[in-house]
């Protein structure tokens, strides 16, 4: 046996198939909308991040299609070189009108938003205090910078100030980084509490609000907004391939930050920026919200029937504040199983298991979204009623 075998990795990939946690890619067929074509089945489609349904909007693909004309497929250098575009400069016009700041400064993903921001704004002599249950691109961030680390107990407010008392006059700055929406059980971070700690104790707070853009606030503007705290938090992160359907990420900040991050987020400055289709297709997205908030309303609609459903038939649904649904199944191996049984039905809602969320605590995460019809979420109820029984759950 050859050492470029990588026995070391087969053992591991072995023993994921022994803990039925082993996963093969699912093949999209087509586009992924509420009701998609995958491995060659047509089936209810539970598991996409599209809110608003907009990643396949007509004018958004227009928007793309006339911006690949002009501009060509990919801007062709980092920002800070020659990838700059008037396109670039818009699209963050228009985000910052969107979440009342002052600027927005993009990135090309919403992962790259906390990898490139967290390293960029803290050092060596700062603390970093951050929310236990925070996505894996905050604590990626974290990892990558010089600064102390502190971890608060999921939304517990008196160890947020247990740390921060413990903090005063040791550090620089202190920052405070947490969800706004946590994607796995889709509760709110208490951010109005979050935002009076941090000026008692003169902190500055971040806030990821990945899943909370286009779908809380005034036309989805975002947690912040939901709770009425614009001026009042530092950093707000969002992403640009969920509610607004296309690709990329920003923050939403002042201009000092702005300028800052210009010079020193490091996924900006050693990586190709958005590709022009992607950016206008963005543009296009955030017009919509700003003009509308229909589809925002649709969205919580659907997610409200789907809970109260699920709720009748038994199952856990946790205590989500969301559109995010989670059927808590419990056992890792269990919840795989279960995912296979819905796309027996023809649902697809993809299994969450360890190490994503802790274990014991699998589940089926279902997105609901703006163009889910009352009948794909009822045949997509009936599969989970089924397969309940099926497995002895229901």
């Amino acid at each position: 046996m050859s050492i470029h075998d990588l026995k070391f990795l087969q053992e591991k990939v072995n023993k994921l198939k022994e803990d039925g946690v082993y996963r093969v890619l699912p093949v999209l067929n087509g586009k992924n909308s509420s009701t998609i074509v995958l491995d060659g089945k047509e089936m209810v489609n539970l598991s996409a991040n599209n809110y608003l349904g907009l990643a396949n909007d007509p004018d958004l693909k227009k928007r793309a299609q006339e911006a690949i004309e002009k501009y060509g497929v990919g801007a062709g250098a980092v920002r800070t070189i020659i990838g700059n575009m008037d396109l670039h400069e818009e699209l963050e016009k228009k985000l910052a009108i969107f979440k009342k700041s002052p600027r927005a400064f993009i990135f090309q993903s919403g992962y790259d938003c906390n990898i490139g921001t967290i390293q960029a704004i803290t050092e060596k002599g700062d603390l970093i205090i951050s929310d236990e249950l925070n996505h894996a691109s905050i604590i990626d961030g974290i990892r990558m910078t010089k600064a102390d680390k502190a971890v608060f107990k999921h939304s517990d407010m008196e160890d947020l100030e247990r740390v921060l008392v413990e903090a005063q006059g040791k550090y620089k700055t202190i920052l405070i980084i947490t969800d706004g929406v946590f994607s796995m059980d889709g509760d709110l971070a208490k951010l109005p509490e979050i935002v009076k700690l941090a000026e008692k104790y003169n902190a500055l707070t971040y806030v990821d609000d990945a899943h909370g853009s286009g779908v809380m606030g005034s036309h989805g503007r975002g947690t912040v907004d939901h709770f009425g705290l614009h001026d009042k938090v530092d950093f707000v992160i969002g992403t640009l391939s969920k509610a607004i359907g296309v690709k990329g990420g920003y923050v939403a900040c002042n201009e000092v930050a702005y300028e800052w991050l210009n010079h020193r987020a490091r996924p900006v400055l050693f990586s190709t920026t958005l590709s022009p289709g992607d950016t206008a297709a963005c543009i296009a997205s955030v017009e919509k919200l700003i003009e509308s908030d229909e589809l925002q309303k649709k969205l919580w609609d659907n997610a409200k029937y789907f809970k109260e459903q699920l709720g009748k038939l038994g199952f856990n649904t946790g205590h989500s504040e969301t559109p995010i649904t989670p059927v808590i199944i419990g056992d890792e191996a269990k919840t795989m199983e279960f995912s296979k049984k819905l796309r027996e039905y023809g649902v697809f809602g993809s299994a969450i298991v360890f190490p994503t969320v802790p274990r014991g605590t699998g589940r089926i995460r279902c997105m609901i979204s703006a163009a889910h019809s009352k009948e794909e979420l009822d045949k997509a109820v009936k599969a989970f009623e089924l397969a309940g029984k099926d497995m002895g759950i229901l």
